[in-house]
């Protein structure tokens, strides 16, 4: 079947009108009866009855409007896809990422430079609820966040990484001959914990009223470093992702796993659930090889 005769048949339905389809396509009305008739003899029956100005379809012409969209959605899908293809070796990407997650990415900004060099990639750096927010909106198409997301925002998820939590502290602090610290031990102990904004703190919260006590905080922060200088400087118990306690610790520190239950930090990519370009797979697949992360 000639798919610009059904290009011009699904715009002369769609506008109920030859002339107007004429219009919309830059041809003349001539040629949309000539393409429509032939379309026709293609078929082998009559696939529209004209009334004056008005254009009603047959039974056929019924099935081959409703077919001849979804034909031609499908070849619009695959000139866009041809199109990203070649976007991926020349085109952009913009990845969304919070500050406390891009220390991890070092690795991965590199492989990507040296596979894709023709990409001009930008990280937008936000909160992770900002990121999610503007992934749901369009306004980015791939970003990345802590588990969980907003179960509210029509966001598709996978994980990228999971690494346990530890508990910082000054010297001293714990008990010497203990290997790991369970969440209630914390009861009564000061506390400097990330902001509430953070989906961290909102899982520790949870994890903190299933133990049964409301945490005494003494500090909150939105800088790592910072919470870590004063889990140093005595202020507090920083409960921090096992990544960060190399990286970020300070000083002579106590450092002991948090069980009962393990916790774990998650990292994800979020995106809206419609199409990923093919610079965004790209940048997909580096995570996955780099970081060992599976892809959609």
């Amino acid at each position: 079947m000639d798919l610009r005769s059904l290009r011009y048949f699904v715009e002369t339905v769609k506008l109920n009108s030859f002339t107007l389809a004429a219009e919309s396509l830059h041809v003349t009305q001539s040629t949309i009866s000539k393409m429509v008739r032939q379309l026709e003899d293609e078929v082998g029956a009559q696939l529209l009855v004209r009334e004056g100005r008005q254009l009603t379809l047959t039974d056929t012409g019924q099935v081959v409007y409703a077919r001849g969209e979804d034909m031609l959605a499908t070849m619009r899908q695959l000139n866009l896809e041809l199109r990203d293809i070649q976007a991926a070796r020349t085109g952009s990407l913009t990845v969304g990422i919070p500050p406390m997650i891009n220390l991890l990415f070092t690795p991965v900004l590199k492989a990507f430079r040296q596979r894709h060099p023709d990409i001009v990639l930008t990280l937008h750096e936000g909160t992770g609820q900002d990121i999610e927010r503007q992934v749901a909106a369009g306004e980015l198409e791939i970003g990345m966040t802590v588990l969980p997301a907003d179960p509210d925002l029509p966001l598709e998820t996978v994980r990228i990484a999971s690494y346990p939590l530890w508990a910082l502290a000054a010297a001293g602090t714990f008990p010497k001959k203990r290997t790991t610290l369970p969440i209630k031990a914390l009861a009564g102990l000061p506390l400097v914990l990330l902001k509430d904004d953070f989906a961290l703190t909102r899982s520790l919260r949870a994890a903190f009223r299933e133990a049964g006590f409301e945490p005494q905080v003494a500090a909150q922060s939105g800088q790592w470093d910072w919470l870590v200088a004063m889990a140093s400087a005595g202020m507090g118990v920083a409960l921090v992702p096992e990544p960060f306690i190399h990286r970020l610790a300070i000083g002579k520190l106590d450092a002991l796993p948090l069980v009962e239950p393990r916790l774990q930090w998650q990292v994800a990519h979020v995106w809206n659930g419609r199409y990923l370009s093919h610079a965004a797979r790209a940048w997909l697949d580096v995570c996955r090889q780099v970081l060992g992360a599976p892809i959609p």
